[in-house]
């Protein structure tokens, strides 16, 4: 199997718990199925947010009230 590039086929991955201003968060994309993923871009609502530099993860650090909402990868 090949690298993955369809976007529905993406699982964007976050903590299970209350974060708080302050905070630091990881957020990871992964490929479903576990199929990997390549050049992974972040977006909060449409704005894109960053590329990671270490292949599929994000942090945002500290957290502040505008990081919330909906994020994608």
């Amino acid at each position: 199997t090949g690298p993955l590039c369809v976007p529905e086929l993406l699982v964007l991955q976050v903590p299970a718990r209350a974060l708080l201003e302050g905070d630091t968060v990881t957020l990871r994309c992964r490929g479903w199925r576990d199929k990997s993923v390549f050049w992974v871009r972040f977006y909060h609502g449409d704005q894109e947010v960053g590329r990671p530099l270490d292949g599929t993860e994000l942090s945002l650090s500290p957290l502040q009230l505008k990081h919330s909402g909906h994020y994608r990868c």
